[in-house]
């Protein structure tokens, strides 16, 4: 029986992004490398224009980086094209936008529902029912994005991130648009359905409560890692 430890699932080495403006070049991210083992939760932080949601976007498949490696789950994205992504991205990535990004002509169920039609798999209804229930929003399963409270339709984002059951979770400053309130109970329900369902959670946040509940705190300062804690 092998004793060889289990390969990461996000593997980075050397992730540089840069953007060019005429004769200037900016350099967003400068040669980040690190790994994330199967499971850990790892908070993202740094103050605004650090390289935060640059980094989360190159490792969701949402953009290209200039130089550098992603492996995510075993397969090297970039370099991609957009075809290769959307499919890893579909099998492997979960993704919680701030903003919701929920469709507003698709009822809640719809929505949950949408990961899975677009992946061309079975029934997924027992399952997207099973996740609305999750979030306290079985009840109002058929109602549209307009009629749900911001806190609500950040609830119908989260059981949609999960519906694929994907072994990545990435988050962008998901309690950013909400009060502290709706905020602390998206906060419970993301933290119980990632351990529930096993996930690999990556959260960017300003929000030092927020990180507290992290394995692990990875701080970016002007496009480096400043900072690696683990946390016990």
């Amino acid at each position: 029986m092998s004793n060889q430890p289990a390969p990461p699932v996000i593997l980075v080495s050397g992730l540089t992004k840069s953007i060019t403006n005429g004769a200037n070049t900016v350099d967003i991210l400068r040669g980040i490398s690190f790994a994330v083992p199967r499971g850990q939760f790892v908070a993202v932080m740094g103050p605004s224009g650090s390289g935060k949601s640059t980094l989360l976007g190159l490792l969701a498949g949402l953009d290209t980086p200039t130089e550098g490696s992603i492996v995510l789950d075993g397969h090297e994205i970039a370099g991609l094209d957009e075809d290769a992504l959307a499919l890893i991205r579909g099998r492997k990535i979960g993704f919680v936008f701030q903003s919701y990004h929920l469709i507003p002509t698709l009822t809640a169920l719809e929505n949950v529902l949408l990961p899975h039609e677009l992946a061309g798999e079975a029934d997924g209804m027992p399952r997207a029912l099973e996740l609305l229930e999750s979030v306290g929003l079985l009840e109002r399963r058929d109602h549209y994005p307009i009629q749900l409270s911001g806190g609500e339709q950040q609830r119908v984002a989260l059981a949609r991130a999960f519906m694929a059951r994907p072994p990545i979770l990435m988050a962008d400053e998901p309690t950013g648009n909400l009060d502290s309130a709706n905020g602390e109970h998206v906060l419970e329900l993301l933290l119980s359905m990632n351990r529930k369902e096993g996930a690999t959670l990556v959260l960017v946040t300003h929000d030092a409560v927020l990180a507290a509940h992290a394995d692990r705190i990875l701080r970016l300062k002007d496009g480096v890692i400043a900072g690696d804690e683990l946390r016990a």
